[in-house]
């Protein structure tokens, strides 16, 4: 575990930090599809990111959900460290979208290392801001963007993602995530292989 900590954040932590993040924190395999933070949920640690890819949903008063934004490797949660540092329940459903490797590390060590570490005071600020360009891009796309280019968005963002242009999921995945119905979906989706964006197959998306 401690190369996998010097590969994703030894560029931006101290050595004394990564040593005290291998001894302190939990170490966490998860498998696609598990459910990692509730709605509701009080949170008592935020999360490293050293593999994998995660996503962030706001679910409404209806249960439907909408997809705010990913984390990928060295990413962490915006939304978490706010809730542990004010000790607020969960606003949002994490779940893991692809296999994942996660470090938790313990509330109390937060406000501890912003204090004694510049760089993991920098990487929280880091954070922040990217978690809220993230959401900021995610409104822009609802509010200013049709389904059409919502939906072409969001496969250009799995290629990356997945690093494959073979994307199993299911309409029905899809329209969860978009915050749309199924049927509207799979119309769309059909449109897009009439003009050669992609290939729908039996299990899977092949984005051309």
């Amino acid at each position: 575990m401690i190369q996998e900590l010097k590969n994703n954040y030894g560029s931006q932590f101290e050595p004394q930090l990564i040593e005290e993040i291998y001894q302190i924190a939990t170490f966490i395999e998860a498998p696609e599809g598990q459910d990692l933070i509730q709605p509701g949920q009080f949170i008592k640690s935020m999360p490293l990111l050293l593999s994998g890819s995660i996503k962030i949903m706001r679910p409404d008063d209806e249960g439907e959900e909408l997809l705010l934004y990913h984390l990928e490797k060295g990413d962490t949660c915006a939304m978490t460290m706010t809730c542990c540092m004010g000790n607020t329940k969960s606003e949002i459903h994490a779940v893991t979208e692809t296999p994942a490797q996660i470090l938790m590390i313990p509330i109390g060590k937060m406000e501890e290392w912003s204090s004694k570490y510049k760089s993991w005071r920098n990487f929280v600020f880091n954070s922040y801001h990217e978690r809220m360009m993230e959401l900021l891009e995610s409104i822009d796309n609802i509010a200013f963007n049709n389904m059409d280019e919502r939906l072409e968005n969001y496969l250009k963002d799995k290629i990356q993602i997945l690093n494959s242009k073979h994307i199993y999921i299911t309409h029905r995945e899809i329209a969860n995530d978009l915050h749309t119905s199924r049927v509207v979906v799979s119309r769309l989706l059909k449109k897009m292989e009439n003009r050669k964006f992609i290939k729908l197959h039996r299990s899977f998306i092949e984005v051309l």
